[in-house]
């Protein structure tokens, strides 16, 4: 009977003893996060495209800098942007086609790119049929791109310029909104359909279309999608965006120097209801497309080539100076 007891209150003790130890561990935890600083982040959409950014916050980056991430999709860049002027987030990955439209629109306080993210489009183009693609075939056939002010519908018309295609003799359907796309064209809308990852392998899985070629590819290299803030918000924040900014590295050389697998496995919980074997398929697409800068340092050539291709299609006039527009944080 003593032995008995003895058992019982031995057992009673341990569990005690690892009562204390995860409360403490628990307690720990919560105060290392309570000295997080929170930094809310608007994406214009969730795509392993951003497969870098994800790789930061999954692996630890942020914290390791002392920064938690608030992630909100907000669809469409002109949204946005306005998501950051209005204060609703202080960060914006977006195309930094909307931070130039903000600037010229007049606002005195204005968005700046301190860091780059993607060089190239995300999209992949899908077809109804056209197993044997070839950008001709894209004559006289209905493509949906988007608008075409934002950096998807801009990459395209480029793609179009570059394989000798007259954007006049392709009907471009441009009306629908940029998270109405997919839907549209399951819905029997358009004969071409261009789609970021993961939606482009969801639609080719379930024989909606067959996925053709990457946009990217053909288009030129320009920053594509960048991280902005307002203008005084970097200034009074340099020290902390910085340390963002570094964390971004950290995501990038992770994907350069990493498997495909390792980098899905990484990256899983933020694509839950895709399997590591398809992320797996997709990340290597997307490394085959060349999409990912090398750092998050915007130079100026390339920011320049984003206003050439502004002005070309006339949707600015004035020139916008790469010193106004970009405060690059990474050295």
């Amino acid at each position: 009977m003593k032995k008995k007891v003895i058992y019982v209150l031995t057992g009673l003790v341990i569990l005690i003893f690892i009562g204390l130890i995860t409360g403490l561990f628990i307690m720990k935890n919560n105060k290392d996060d309570s000295n997080l600083t929170t930094i809310k982040v608007s994406e214009v959409t969730h795509s392993i495209f951003y497969t870098p950014f994800y790789v930061a916050i999954e692996n630890g980056y942020f914290k390791d800098e002392g920064i938690n991430i608030d992630l909100m999709l907000v669809s469409g860049s002109d949204n946005v942007a306005a998501s950051v002027l209005s204060n609703d987030t202080e960060v914006g990955l977006a195309g930094p086609e909307s931070a130039v439209y903000v600037y010229l629109g007049g606002e005195k306080d204005y968005l700046q790119v301190f860091a780059g993210l993607t060089k190239r489009d995300g999209q992949f183009m899908l077809a109804r049929n056209d197993k044997d693609f070839k950008w001709e075939n894209l004559v006289g056939k209905e493509i949906l791109i988007g608008r075409s002010t934002g950096m998807p519908g801009l990459s395209f018309l480029k793609a179009l310029e570059n394989q000798g295609i007259d954007k006049n003799k392709v009907n471009i359907n441009d009306a629908i909104e940029f998270a109405e796309l997919s839907g549209a064209f399951i819905g029997g809308e358009g004969d071409y359909v261009n789609l970021f990852e993961p939606l482009a392998s969801k639609l080719e899985q379930n024989k909606n279309g067959y996925i053709v070629t990457s946009v990217g590819k053909y288009s030129d290299p320009f920053p594509y999608t960048a991280f902005y803030a307002r203008k005084s918000y970097i200034k009074e924040n340099q020290e902390l965006l910085t340390k963002f900014t570094k964390a971004i590295k950290k995501g990038i050389d992770y994907t350069f120097n990493n498997s495909s697998k390792d980098i899905a496995e990484c990256i899983q919980k933020q694509f839950s209801d895709t399997s590591i074997e398809d992320l797996t398929i997709m990340i290597e697409r997307y490394k085959n497309a060349d999409v990912w800068l090398e750092t998050p340092f915007v130079e100026e050539e390339f920011f320049n080539t984003l206003v050439s291709l502004l002005k070309d299609n006339k949707l600015i006039e004035k020139t916008v100076y790469y010193k106004d527009m970009v405060n690059n944080l990474y050295e």
